[in-house]
């Protein structure tokens, strides 16, 4: 969730007050941080995941599933387990946006070798039984992580039940998310708070719902304790939603690694992007909302509404007068541009930045483009700020820096080294939604993280404009986008002297000499076509090669241990059957769960019994002891807890560095 300071939180209008003062400070700490680390080299990969968990009570008696608000009590044990282990403690903990969540990630960074690809899983597995430990089992409650709760903003969904309402919600002013969901950090609220005051009304959310055969039509709801809003905000045949909470109380899986230097990991920054939305619908798992089935499989948009703090002017729904922009996306949204020289000309679409701030930026020494991206996030306020974080040394913190970048929350994020620390320079990838079993979530970490090796080492060229890329985090989230949507995409990544013949074996070779940004010249028209997710991964006859293909060419390259590449294998042969269709995403597979469910009235309705029986077999599938062969096939890895004895033996201690932070 990004920086959590501890203080007294400030009002939306005394924030404002300050908004220049941590905009010109915060830029100022990141000139400071660059002077002194724009020239550092030599950092190893480092790597993470952060997995979110929603807790649950399951009543069997009567047929329900409530979210449980006891996280921070639960949180508490588990940060004093970290504290007191004798050793490196396996796993940390910390909060997310809702009382029903908790955030788990390794307790120390993965490396670079090939070993630990096969630990994931095994801590994933260690990190949900710490927590299902905490759990009172015997009365119902779990750990489960769905990206989104089915019944989340239902009557009664929170266990103990909240009331909710617009008179009682203080913070979100919202009719049906509770205040009481929220986590207990001030930061939070806070958060919740601003945003609604900053836009000068709630936030708004309609997504279209699933129109079924006995779906009204039109779909109208009446809504209690409304006071005029909702009605004037909600449109025809969506559901409607009015709270950060809608978007920020659901889940994800994101990866942290760390690059060499600056220069690879803004390479590494613009290759990903153009993947955001391919694996955003590789792991559609939310097509529920409020108790309605959803005419989309994922919640990108709905996180992206619920922070949506732009005033009227910013939206451009009035003129500029208070205002000094006008601003296309929520500040969580897909990135709007690519940060190397050789993915500039792919820079199309018109950025919004502040021009004083970016010259301040260059003239202390940042490029044009990597100045033009902070200038671009920039142009928001901070929202969340704390009396006792106002005054700070720009030569010492950062943390007016991260209050902006931090809340910039885009489907990458390139991330400076904080001071004084040994952190290098790093990349996050945001678009990943969270799967029911580790199994999968280590299926997803493990192929996105293997492909940065291999785009390095094959110097793999994924540029397509921008403008192509937010065309296909749109197409992402349509309802079976994974076998039904065509994406943008380039048709040869590899650079020209591996294209054709030149090809040892017909399998490319590493460290081509020319960079691609050299190589791949021409029409730009030529360079991309639409392709299915099923060619993207798995490649076409005369075409594409697909990514997979890529994949174990370079897996054939390097020293791997039997267990390893047995696990490996089955995290790609996962993400593989997916993409073709032959295994369900979680959204289709909750889908088909609702449709069929004997209860079910082809309304477009979740009742509460049919969420506590999907819960119920989630919870199953996730502690593995009901088989789910459409999902994922049968479960085969040879995932380890540690690295194998004969590298152990061989490894030099490695610093414990949180590259996570």
């Amino acid at each position: 969730m990004g920086l959590l300071s501890l203080g007294s939180p400030l009002s939306w209008q005394e924030t404002k007050k300050y908004a220049d003062h941590v905009r010109k400070h915060g830029i100022q700490q990141l000139i400071n941080i660059y002077g002194r680390l724009k020239d550092r080299h030599g950092d190893v990969l480092k790597w993470g995941d952060e997995v979110e968990y929603m807790l649950v009570v399951m009543d069997e008696d009567n047929k329900t599933a409530r979210l449980s608000l006891k996280g921070n009590d639960v949180l508490e044990l588990l940060e004093k387990r970290e504290r007191e282990s004798p050793n490196d403690p396996p796993t940390t903990w910390r909060p997310e946006y809702a009382s029903y969540m908790i955030e788990g990630t390794p307790g120390k960074p993965y490396g670079g070798l090939m070993g630990h690809f096969n630990m994931v899983e095994s801590n994933m597995r260690l990190r949900r039984e710490e927590l299902l430990s905490l759990l009172d089992q015997q009365k119902g409650e779990t750990a489960i992580s769905f990206t989104v709760f089915p019944r989340l903003g239902c009557q009664g969904f929170t266990d103990p039940e909240v009331e909710s309402n617009p008179t009682v919600n203080t913070a979100s002013r919202s009719l049906f998310y509770p205040d009481g969901a929220i986590n207990h950090h001030p930061r939070f609220r806070t958060l919740t708070r601003n945003i609604r005051e900053r836009r000068g009304e709630k936030v708004c959310i309609n997504i279209p719902v699933f129109q079924d055969k006995n779906t009204p039509k039109p779909f109208r709801e009446i809504f209690l304790n409304d006071d005029g809003e909702a009605a004037r905000a909600a449109k025809e045949d969506h559901i409607y939603m009015d709270c950060m909470g809608f978007g920020m109380g659901c889940s994800c899986l994101q990866m942290t690694f760390q690059a060499c230097n600056i220069d690879e990991a803004r390479h590494l920054y613009d290759q990903l992007a153009p993947l955001c939305p391919i694996f955003l619908a590789l792991s559609a798992a939310a097509p529920v909302y409020r108790g309605y089935l959803a005419d989309v499989d994922c919640r990108w948009n709905i996180i992206a509404g619920s922070v949506d703090c732009r005033t009227r002017e910013e939206r451009g729904l009035e003129p500029l007068k208070n205002d000094k922009f006008v601003i296309p996306k929520s500040r969580y949204d897909s990135i709007d541009c690519y940060l190397t020289p050789e993915a500039e000309k792919y820079n199309d679409i018109e950025l919004v930045l502040d021009e004083d701030i970016c010259q301040q930026l260059q003239d202390a020494g940042i490029d044009r483009l990597l100045a033009r991206h902070f200038a671009h996030l920039f142009i928001r306020d901070p929202i969340s700020l704390f009396s006792e974080k106002i005054n700070l040394n720009d030569d010492e913190e950062s943390d007016h820096f991260e209050n902006i970048q931090s809340t910039n929350w885009q489907s990458m994020r390139f991330k400076p080294p904080p001071p004084n620390s040994p952190i290098g320079w790093r990349v996050e990838f945001r678009p990943t939604e969270v799967q029911l079993t580790d199994f999968e979530n280590a299926a997803y970490v493990v192929f996105i993280v293997l492909l940065t090796r291999v785009i390095l080492s094959y110097k793999l060229n994924f540029l397509i404009p921008i403008s192509k890329v937010d065309e296909n985090m749109q197409e992402a989230q349509k309802r079976d986008a994974v076998r039904q949507g065509l994406f943008w995409f380039r048709k040869e990544v590899l650079p020209p002297n591996e294209c054709c013949d030149e090809r040892e074996n017909g399998k490319p070779q590493a460290a081509a000499t020319k960079p691609y940004g050299q190589c791949n010249g021409g029409c730009q028209e030529e360079e991309f076509t639409k392709m299915t997710i099923n060619e993207v991964i798995n490649g076409k006859p005369c075409g594409f090669q697909g990514l997979v293909s890529l994949m174990n060419s370079y897996l054939e390259t390097v020293d791997i241990d039997v267990d390893t590449r047995c696990s490996v294998q089955q995290y790609l042969r996962l993400i593989q059957k997916r993409a073709s269709g032959e295994l369900m995403t979680t959204a289709r597979w909750m889908r088909a769960f609702v449709q069929n469910h004997p209860k079910y009235k082809f309304d477009s309705v979740v009742t509460s019994e049919i969420a506590y029986d999907l819960t119920k077999v989630a919870d199953e599938i996730t502690k593995g002891v009901r088989a789910c062969p459409e999902l994922f096939g049968t479960l085969n890895s040879r995932t380890k807890v540690s690295l194998p004895p004969v590298v152990q033996k061989n490894l030099q201690d490695v610093a414990n560095i949180d590259i996570l932070t």
